[in-house]
């Protein structure tokens, strides 16, 4: 385990789910990609929670996930709740062209940090 599998949200206290590093699917939209960074609970601002649609904007006290992300027709950054991500197994490399930048290879599914980003 990472040290941010084990970062706790202080209201929650529950652990992050996924890591960086993990290559992740969103369940309900087309778009994958692999996490770079972990929030243990909401950390954008209200601009943007309040640009969420009422009916499916999830709740502040979970995990959130920055994420290098992919769809069939661009690359981006999203964040996204851990209630909104699911694995992806399929084994397809993230084509986003940061993920270079962040980290240096692909062991076990999972991308692995360049040594001087590791906590």
């Amino acid at each position: 385990m990472t040290q941010t599998e084990t970062r706790k949200s202080a209201l929650t206290g529950r652990a992050a789910k996924f890591s960086i590093g993990d290559v992740v699917k969103h369940r309900i939209y087309a778009f994958r990609g692999v996490i770079f960074d972990v929030d243990p609970e909401f950390s954008n601002t209200d601009e943007w929670w309040d640009s969420i649609p009422e009916d499916v904007r999830p709740s502040k006290d979970q995990p959130f996930y920055h994420l290098f992300a992919e769809n069939d027709e661009t690359e981006y950054v999203a964040y996204v709740s851990e209630q909104n991500l699911l694995p992806d197994t399929s084994g397809d490399p993230v084509r986003h062209p940061q993920v270079a930048e962040v980290f240096e290879n692909i062991k076990d599914g999972r991308y692995q940090p360049f040594d001087i980003l590791k906590h």
